[in-house]
């Protein structure tokens, strides 16, 4: 397991930028496959992207492929989430999470998660 800490929620306008961060530490931090994932009220928790351990290989989810682009520093210890054109439907809790095994899409591969940092987007 790997520990995780976001950073960088906030309240944005419609069509503006934000960047979030997921700080991973633990013994495992720089073989760790790392997701991002996000839940609003009354949602089930969603998908929204992921990188390999090397940082070579990427996924995103279908709501936010082209506006949203993840990436890793080359310590491999921080995982950005650069969301662009942001919408008020991408208002939740978006998660960092270290994934365990199997499907990338699916929270339940995933057994180590953050806090979550909040980010709304209204005018």
């Amino acid at each position: 397991q790997v520990q995780l800490e976001e950073s960088g929620g906030d309240l944005v306008q419609p069509g503006g930028s934000l960047r979030l961060s997921c700080l991973v530490s633990g013994r495992a931090a720089t073989r760790t496959d790392i997701g991002w994932f996000r839940q609003s009220p009354g949602k089930a928790r969603e998908f929204v992207a992921a990188i390999s351990w090397i940082g070579d290989g990427t996924l995103y989810g279908d709501s936010v492929k082209g506006r949203f682009s993840i990436s890793r520093d080359n310590a491999k210890t921080t995982v950005s989430l650069q969301m662009n054109n942001l919408k008020p439907d991408d208002t939740a809790v978006y998660y960092c999470a270290g994934r365990l095994r199997g499907d990338y899409y699916a929270a339940s591969s995933y057994d180590s998660w953050g806090q979550g940092t909040q980010v709304t987007v209204s005018s």
